[in-house]
């Protein structure tokens, strides 16, 4: 089962917001999920990432691959620094 972290759409037509969720990558994308980690809300200015970052790190981890949208997101906010520098560290 290939796993992703990836994002998953909410809120009203012109106002999006997304939630972070790991889910199969068979599902659609507002289909089911394994586990909610974060929220982001790229309406409010500045856009409002909110991330479980030990959750995210484990799934990382753990083999789950991040979408494009959600690797900038956890390059902005530090997770991928932390994850690199904890290979490099073994």
């Amino acid at each position: 089962m290939a796993v992703k972290i990836r994002l998953k759409r909410m809120g009203q037509k012109k106002a999006p917001f997304y939630r972070l969720v790991v889910a199969d990558s068979r599902s659609p994308r507002d289909g089911r999920f394994i586990e909610e980690i974060g929220t982001y809300n790229p309406v409010t200015q500045p856009a409002q990432i909110n991330i479980d970052e030990e959750k995210a790190i484990a799934w990382l981890n753990n083999g789950a691959q991040p979408s494009d949208t959600v690797k900038n997101l956890f390059s902005k906010t530090g997770i991928l620094k932390k994850v690199h520098e904890a290979k490099a560290g073994k």
